[in-house]
């Protein structure tokens, strides 16, 4: 702890964003960047605790508390105050292959956790990260590692989202002949498509680590999609000694009330994937919210991802619909620290709605009971009813009607951002994988293996919908018990 005072000396700051006003107009990446002074000065802030919770990686009521890597948080922000980016950059490839990545779009858990956030406002963990492996790559300090000896072994990871990229890398490093299978045209999976340009640069930072991972010697197959015709699983079997299974949850939750065949409403991830095809390829996008009044049903990353996609598009209108009620501006007696903080934010896509429409664009407490079609079947209006959350008869809390709240809301454009139910049953049947009660491949955490020797799963398609972070900690865990598999023993952490 290079500054023993300097969490009572220093406040915490964080970079500012670009004006909402100036970025809705493009796709570039809102986030500026702090000067290597001010970083140091937030390093400062950190107090080194003797039992750092902000790496813990636990989960108290049922969520993240610290970091599911376990980064080595108190380290690298101490080095940084002591000007020592290389080692900071150092600590934290021990623990993260993929800072530029957690550090952009991680909700930081770790934060939520900092000791310093019981009564001041927490360390700002996450932008210092960033800004650690940003200087590497500027420096020329990240560059190809290729394994000295190879094993003799390969291994097929399929699916190239945050878990699977995380096993791939592993997997190389201890020598392993290593190739991705990815069914869209480009790797990175969420990455790349899932998230908008403007969070996560897909040129400039996706694929400058993809690159890094192919001049390492991982082999990456696109346009291909195990488990069809196009490639079998006999095949996948029989040219590899494993097989990782990273394939996410791509099931979207739908909502089958009346009205859901019209045209104009879709699922966010073919919304948000069509965009960023669009941005990556200069084609207009197949779905538009240019001129229209744009509905989102659901909160979370990816509607706030929508609202802000659909202001780049000059929409007319944009309301987002949440079930939930708002959350307090403090943390409640029933969520305590260091429990991830379940308190109001305003994200990047709200704060651009009011920007340019004078509101946060969220109703809550807010659901959609039905759709409305114009005469050539295109979605016209959502009706809506607020809701009231009580307990039924088996004690569960649900939401019921409220009478008189009924509401006829204008949309030409309905995106369902609802979350997702589990990953695709295609491969999983094809492989006859045994599945767990909630319709995800059975692979117990820690282990990964499935009901088939030298086949196993990490991530979403594992464990359900969760943080890219908890990906990167299953797609690490999962590649070091493959790779015990292979060797009978391993170095990998």
């Amino acid at each position: 702890m290079g500054k023993p005072t300097g969490f009572m000396e220093y406040s915490r700051e964080i970079p500012a964003d670009r004006d909402p006003q100036e970025r809705i107009s493009d796709w570039n990446e809102f986030h500026l960047h702090m000067s290597e002074e001010k970083l140091r000065i937030q390093g400062a802030r950190c107090m080194d605790c003797g039992i750092p919770f902000c790496h813990t990686g636990t989960l108290l009521s049922g969520m993240a508390c610290g970091c599911p890597i376990n980064n080595l948080i108190p380290e690298w922000n101490d080095l940084v105050y002591r000007n020592l980016w290389r080692q900071a950059l150092d600590r934290l490839h021990r623990t993260n292959n993929f800072p530029e990545f957690t550090g952009r779009v991680c909700p930081a858990p770790c934060e939520g956790s900092c000791t310093l956030g019981i009564n001041e406002p927490p360390v700002t963990i996450k932008n210092i990260e960033v800004s650690i492996v940003e200087k590497g790559w500027e420096e020329g300090w990240i560059a190809p590692n290729p394994p000295e000896v190879r094993t003799g072994k390969s291994v097929a990871v399929v699916g190239s989202g945050p878990a699977g990229l995380s096993a791939a890398a592993q997997l190389n490093r201890a020598g392993h002949s290593v190739t991705v299978f990815e069914r869209a045209d480009l790797p990175g999976g969420l990455l790349m498509y899932g998230i908008p340009n403007m969070k996560l640069d897909k040129r400039e930072v996706v694929l400058r680590r993809i690159k890094l991972l192919e001049d390492e010697g991982v082999i990456f197959v696109c346009n291909t999609e195990v488990g069809t015709a196009a490639y079998p699983v006999e095949k996948l079997r029989g040219e590899f000694d494993a097989v990782v299974l990273a394939t996410g949850a791509t099931v979207p939750r739908d909502l089958p009330i009346e009205g859901r065949s019209h045209k104009g409403i879709h699922f966010a991830m073919d919304f948000l994937s069509a965009n960023t095809r669009a941005v990556l390829t200069g084609v207009d996008t197949a779905i538009s919210a240019k001129g229209k009044d744009v509905i989102i049903i659901g909160g979370g990353d990816t509607g706030t991802d929508c609202v802000a996609t659909s202001l780049r598009h000059c929409c007319n209108s944009v309301t987002q619909l949440e079930i939930m009620p708002q959350s307090p501006a403090e943390r409640g007696a029933d969520n305590p620290w260091p429990e991830w903080p379940k308190v109001h934010k305003v994200d990047y896509g709200q704060e651009e709605a009011a920007a340019r429409y004078g509101a946060d664009p969220r109703v809550y407490l807010t659901t959609a009971t039905s759709f409305e079609g114009d005469a050539d079947g295109n979605v016209k209006s959502v009706h809506t009813v607020q809701v009231s959350w009580e307990k039924n008869d088996k004690g569960q809390f649900i939401p019921k009607p409220v009478a008189g709240t009924e509401q006829v809301r204008p949309a030409s454009l309905v995106l369902l951002a609802m979350g997702f139910l589990g990953p695709e049953r295609q491969i999983l049947e094809s492989l006859g994988l045994e599945l767990d009660p909630r319709s995800n491949i059975k692979a117990d955490y820690g282990r990964y293996t499935t009901s088939i020797p030298g086949v196993f799963a990490a991530g979403d398609c594992r464990r359900g919908q969760s943080l890219v972070v908890w990906a990167f900690n299953e797609g690490r865990g999962a590649a070091r018990e493959c790779d015990r598999y292979l060797m009978g023993n391993t170095e990998l952490p």
